[in-house]
């Protein structure tokens, strides 16, 4: 599977215009060059490259205060395509995405990282091939994006001791994918990519929230300031592995009274709303640590009683916060309940045509 190649993208400028046409949805040229301090002769040569490689298009004309009007520029979202991957223990996800990361085809499969690291890849090989099926120029694949379990180093696509799945503890599935499907491919958390898929889903999303993952794990993806945050070794977000209970059940990662150990064992007790009370508690952990005020919720767990999760989750918050009229939260369900983290990773394929990849702070722009 040929990758797109773009050599007029990859230079700082041009990802800079093609990410303000992007998040401006129609913008003029005018308007480019007072967003990005670039000079008008600037803009001129860049949008033209980019006319040039079809990412952008001419959208009509608006009037203007004085002078001539002017002509509007959009993204061509049929211009490149991305494929996310959402690879959990037990199940696949596969979507691909068109370059505003709109999802325009989806795949399942009941199979997931339970069946080892060679088998997975060749699922995930057939997956991928049969969404470019419908594309009429494989060309346009820009690369594809993974999103598993942690933990994990984003930067260079190995996983550390995934719990439960000893089989890929230092397997570098980046550079393994890679090398199957012949496109570039970005490895990241699950949660991770699930923030992303947030922003992406639900525009008017804050700058500053956390993504709360209840499934087969549980896990946090944390945006501040507009940007996830990964930390140094790009694993922020173990937030199911903070230790509730120093006397509580034994957890597979080895530590006893995790609050995934105790989450499970409510769950195996059929008790939904104790594991919704004792994730509460941690985000209210969480609240204390980083003065968030909106998280989000998502994951299978949580969607199988979303009104009763969302209520525990609330009001143990509340109840443990010493100002909760001050300290409001507000807490909500994923918009996207069934494939944000695999349109997720397929945004984090498209990340460098945008100049939104990783930075050296662990950092990325969120959408």
């Amino acid at each position: 599977m040929p990758g797109a190649t773009l050599p007029h993208v990859r230079d700082h400028n041009s990802a800079l215009v093609l990410d303000l046409v992007r998040r401006g949805g129609a913008i003029s040229r005018v308007e480019l060059a007072a967003q990005s301090g670039l000079t008008a002769q600037a803009i001129t040569k860049i949008v033209n490259r980019l006319l040039a490689d079809g990412l952008v298009t001419e959208a009509g004309r608006v009037g203007s205060t004085g002078g001539k009007p002017r002509t509007l520029l959009r993204l061509d979202p049929g211009a490149r395509y991305a494929v996310g991957v959402h690879l959990d223990r037990d199940d696949t996800t596969v979507v691909l995405t068109d370059l505003t990361a709109r999802k325009v085809i989806r795949r399942h499969v009941p199979h997931g990282m339970t069946s080892g690291p060679s088998g997975t890849l060749d699922r995930i090989g057939g997956e991928v091939r049969a969404v470019l099926a419908d594309i009429a120029d494989a060309t346009r694949l820009v690369g594809v994006g993974i999103a598993c379990p942690g933990p994990l180093d984003h930067t260079t696509g190995v996983l550390h001791r995934v719990t439960g799945l000893p089989a890929w503890d230092g397997f570098a599935l980046g550079a393994a994918a890679a090398d199957r499907l012949g496109v570039p491919v970005t490895v990241d958390k699950d949660t991770n990519a699930a923030a992303i898929g947030e922003t992406l889903s639900s525009p008017d999303t804050p700058a500053t929230f956390a993504y709360l993952y209840h499934g087969q794990g549980i896990g946090a993806g944390l945006v501040l300031g507009g940007r996830v945050y990964r930390g140094r070794r790009t694993n922020a977000g173990e937030f199911g592995h903070q230790v509730i209970d120093l006397n509580g059940p034994p957890c597979r990662c080895g530590n006893r009274g995790c609050l995934e150990a105790l989450c499970r064992a409510a769950l195996d007790a059929g008790d939904p709303a104790r594991a919704a009370q004792l994730v509460g508690v941690a985000a209210a952990n969480l609240v204390h640590l980083l003065d968030v005020d909106h998280i989000v919720l998502g994951g299978p767990v949580v969607l199988a009683a979303a009104e009763q999760y969302t209520r525990e989750v609330t009001t143990t918050i509340n109840a443990l916060l010493p100002e909760p009229d001050w300290q409001r939260v507000t807490v909500t369900l994923a918009a996207d309940r069934t494939d944000t983290i695999a349109t997720g990773a397929a945004a984090l394929a498209l990340a460098p045509l945008f100049n939104t990849s990783t930075s050296d702070d662990g950092a990325d722009r969120a959408a």
